[in-house]
């Protein structure tokens, strides 16, 4: 099974949101706050051999591992997409290299939707609207990866889904 990873963090780099999409199952699963324990993780990567991330070797596994002692590249194959971008001459962060293959998205994490921003949010001010702006945009960065991964390999003009289909969707807070 293949799983897409995707993490928010917040200003002290600690772990808001993981984000994973289980391709096989269709299932999308957000962990946040103190939903975010290494039994949670595990058990939704249960089955998983490969994760995918963009930049998430040098990001979002070490930062999981700092965080809740858990090493992702123990027990599964590990593939940063952003490798296989820079490959094909895509450089930059996800967004830039989203925008160059045409893949869409509503927020770009900057300004007031800067994750970190909105984490704080939540967490001083309980703006619940706020949460579901960090949510929206960790479901996007997740959802878009198997997007990037599609394009990389059937090129940008490729016929294909331009959304990931969610058949269901967990969020555990």
């Amino acid at each position: 099974m293949r799983a897409y990873l995707d993490i928010e963090t917040s200003f002290s780099n600690m772990v808001t949101v993981i984000g994973l999409y289980i391709a096989d199952s269709g299932r999308l699963i957000q962990l946040v706050g103190e939903a975010i324990t290494p039994e949670n993780l595990m058990d939704h990567l249960n089955g998983v051999r490969r994760i995918y991330t963009y930049n998430g070797n040098r990001f979002d596994i070490p930062v999981i591992h700092r965080n809740l002692g858990v090493n992702l590249r123990k027990n599964h194959e590990s593939r940063d997409l952003m490798y296989d971008c820079h490959r094909n001459n895509l450089k930059g962060g996800l967004k830039a290299v989203e925008k160059t293959l045409g893949i869409a998205r509503n927020i770009f994490g900057r300004g007031e939707d800067d994750p970190r921003i909105l984490w704080r949010k939540y967490r001083v001010h309980r703006d619940f609207d706020a949460l579901e702006r960090l949510l929206e945009y960790n479901r996007e960065d997740t959802l878009n990866l198997l997007l990037l991964e599609e394009r990389l390999k059937y090129g940008i003009r490729a016929v294909g889904a331009e959304k990931v289909p969610v058949k269901s969707y967990i969020r555990l807070v």
